[in-house]
Order: C-alpha cells, then sequence, then structure tokens
C-alpha cells in the first residue's frame, strides 16, 4: 500500500494496514525547487510544539550526519493531525541552554515512519541547524513549524536519502529568509526590536 494523497499522518496510523511510501526517483531529485511554500505562512502553519527531548534511535547523527531530537508522542499531535506525512521546515528553541546553544535557531523536520529505517511507529524528528557542543536530552523544545518542503519517501540506500536531507537544510534556510518567516525567528531573550511581530515563544 502507498501513502494515501491529502491524508493526514493521523489518519495514516489509524489504517489497519501501514502505510508504505513512494521510492525516491532522479526525476524527482532533479525536479526539487530551491525555496518551498508561499511566501506568507498560510493556514495550518504556523504549528507550535513543545516537550522534553527524548532519546530517539540514534541513527541521525551516527548514520545520517543530521542529528535529531524527538519529540513525545502526545506533543506532536497538533501537527499530525492536520499535516501529512513528510519533511517540514522552521525554527525550534532548546531551553535551559547558555549562549548561542540557547538561542532560536532553523530546523527542519521529518514527520512520519522513516521508510527506510521501517519504523513501526510515528515520529516527529526535529533537526535543528546549529551545532551543538552536547546533547540536550531532557531539555525542553519548542519548535514552530512553517512550511512543507517535500513528501516522505524511501530510498534505495543511505547515501541517496543523506543527498535529500542535504538538499532539505539548503531549501529550508533560503525559504526562512523570506520576510515574513523570518519574524517567527525573532529570539524573545535578545535586544532586537521585534515591534508587534510574533517570535517563536
Amino acid at each position: 500500500m502507498t501513502t494515501t494523497p491529502g491524508k493526514t499522518a493521523e489518519d495514516l496510523q489509524a489504517l489497519p494496514e501501514r502505510p508504505s511510501a513512494p521510492l525516491r526517483t532522479e526525476t524527482f531529485r532533479g525536479s526539487r525547487p530551491d525555496v518551498a511554500g508561499p511566501d506568507s505562512v498560510e493556514p495550518p502553519f504556523p504549528l507550535f510544539l513543545s516537550g522534553p527531548v527524548q532519546r530517539g534511535f540514534g541513527r541521525g547523527g551516527k548514520d545520517l550526519g543530521c542529528p535529531t531530537a524527538n519529540l513525545p508522542d502526545e506533543s506532536i499531535t497538533p501537527m499530525s493531525s492536520v499535516c501529512k506525512p513528510g519533511v517540514y521546515f522552521g525554527y525550534a528553541q532548546v531551553y535551559g541552554l547558555s549562549g548561542q546553544e540557547g538561542k532560536v535557531h532553523p530546523m527542519v523536520m521529518s514527520l512520519g515512519w522513516n521508510p527506510f529505517y521501517k519504523n513501526e511507529r510515528l515520529t516527529a524528528e526535529i533537526h535543528v541547524m546549529h551545532r551543538f557542543k552536547s546533547d540536550f536530552y531532557g531539555h525542553d523544545m519548542q519548535a514552530v513549524v512553517l512550511g512543507y518542503i517535500r513528501p516522505e519517501l524511501d530510498y534505495t540506500s543511505r547515501e541517496a536519502l543523506i543527498e535529500d536531507i542535504e538538499t532539505d537544510k539548503r531549501v529550508a534556510l533560503k525559504s526562512l529568509s523570506r520576510e515574513a518567516y523570518m519574524k517567527f525567528g525573532v529570539d524573545p531573550n535578545s535586544n532586537h526590536d521585534a515591534h508587534e511581530e510574533r517570535a517563536l515563544l
């Protein structure tokens, strides 16, 4: 069975047969845009997720060069109930860290089952685009999801998956560079004058 178009992740989770994702093709790879989504943030975004960072499978950093933070299952319901499986972008902040570690940073995240690794349950895995000095398991994280990049795909090789992840990061950064998206990355603890603009927290 392939993933049903238009179904949210929560809808697919409730199906008796676990959904599968289409294979990534060279046609898809060659047709990827540099920027995702419209120039303004449109519903269902922004979506806010928060919770303590939990230990995941440990594959992101070791296998893929892309360490991820996992939030509790109940934390992702606001997103999984309205979004389909796929890759998304936005901002994230980890509480309780000092200096640059505790700032608001761009993030890219996957919502789904990671078909290449054949996950058994729905997860949301957030890659914060900052090089942290150490892990932050147990720290509270808040993320704001601002847009959709691409569908969840399966892969025939780890190298193809890594290539798409690197493209996802570039697309996320370029997408967030637009004015309507940048305002969500204002750090509420900085001296930046955000006026009436709504920031992450």
